[in-house]
């Protein structure tokens, strides 16, 4: 194993006192540039790395901002990411992103301790509602913003995509093309956004004068192989839908997926649209049809707002929500005629053969 050096070792070496060869290395106060090169020559041949905590105990900034990330997976986290990477480097710091289920259990919590005390700020990208990790950093009054989450009031601020009249304005559209059978297919409860795109849904609906049927709403867990099944359940209603949202763009690539696997053809079926417009939505076919969540301004916003928290600005627990923006590709398209009044349902037709002459 390696010995590591030590700052006094860096200093006997290059003829300085400990407190110069701290200056140098740190690139704070005077040294001049011959005695700096020399003590950078030193550490160099000590292989003398510093260590980072200790420089954060002694309230020197380490120029990184954590990522708590609950379960990274879906492709809208890499997004999220990527646009937080990006603003996070313009400000001068790098992302240290850190995975986990749940940041509360025994074993995560001493991690999250750690990683706290190492980074500058955290953001904290869709974590669960119960999870004990939030009341630490509200209690602590950590340099923090949490992303993407609509479960219940925090006393750090929160920047989010307006999911609920988001919602709203997807069935709206597909109202607005005559579709009066809509289902929606929900994902996991546990940053609450899924159940504030089902209100929108239901307000939507209710604002046409249509009772929500609950055999319409089907969980989907925010995967593609969910929205998978939840539209085969969908399919096998007496009465199916002739619209789907779904309440992310993997459960509607799924719900797609699932309809072609029937012979039914969207949007000629049944209309599909999503929410997120994840770079893949424009190339999958048909093209979906979704609302756009702004990451690159839902990003900026964060990054901005913890950096001032750590030069010291005073942030309070605001809510920002950042509209979200329909987006019509080509899975969305009129009600099937016999849809377009309320009282007649009907079942999706099956895609005709054409006889071959």
């Amino acid at each position: 194993m390696r010995k590591v050096s030590k700052l006094s070792e860096v200093a006997r070496l290059a003829g300085v006192a400990p407190i110069t060869a701290s200056r140098a290395i740190r690139g704070a106060g005077y040294v001049s540039a011959e005695t700096r090169e020399r003590i950078m020559a030193a550490a160099a041949q000590l292989n003398y790395t510093p260590d980072p905590l200790a420089r954060r105990m002694r309230g020197d900034r380490s120029r990184l901002l954590g990522v708590f990330v609950n379960n990274y997976g879906p492709v809208v986290l890499h997004e999220i990411i990527r646009a937080l990477s990006t603003h996070a480097r313009a400000q001068g710091y790098d992302l240290l992103l850190f995975n986990a289920e749940r940041f509360d259990s025994p074993d995560r919590m001493a991690t999250c301790d750690l990683l706290g005390k190492l980074c500058d700020g955290l953001m904290v990208v869709m974590p669960g509602a119960d999870d004990r990790f939030l009341d630490a950093i509200e209690r602590q009054q950590v340099a923090s913003v949490v992303i993407c989450f609509d479960a219940r009031p925090l006393a750090v601020p929160v920047v989010a995509a307006e999911n609920r009249l988001g919602a709203r304005v997807a069935v709206t559209h597909l109202l607005e093309l005559g579709h009066r059978r809509i289902a929606y297919i929900a994902g996991n409860p546990g940053t609450g956004q899924s159940a504030e795109r089902e209100r929108g849904y239901v307000d939507a609906l209710q604002a046409a004068g249509i009772t929500p049927d609950p055999a319409l709403v089907v969980n989907g867990a925010f995967v593609q192989p969910g929205g998978y099944a939840a539209t085969e359940q969908l399919l096998a209603l007496p009465v199916p839908p002739t619209a789907i949202f779904a309440a992310n763009d993997e459960m509607a690539f799924g719900a797609i997926d699932a309809i072609n696997s029937r012979g039914l053809k969207v949007p000629h079926d049944i209309s599909v649209i999503g929410f997120d417009d994840i770079p893949t939505a424009s190339c999958v076919f048909p093209k979906l049809t979704t609302m756009h969540q702004p990451f690159d301004a839902i990003a900026a916003y964060a990054v901005r707002e913890v950096v001032g928290m750590i030069a010291g600005q005073t942030t309070g627990p605001a809510r920002i929500a950042f509209p979200a923006k329909l987006t019509v590709r080509d899975s969305t398209g009129p009600a099937p005629q016999a849809e377009a009044t309320p009282t007649t349902p009907r079942r999706p037709a099956r895609a005709r053969r054409v006889p071959v002459s």
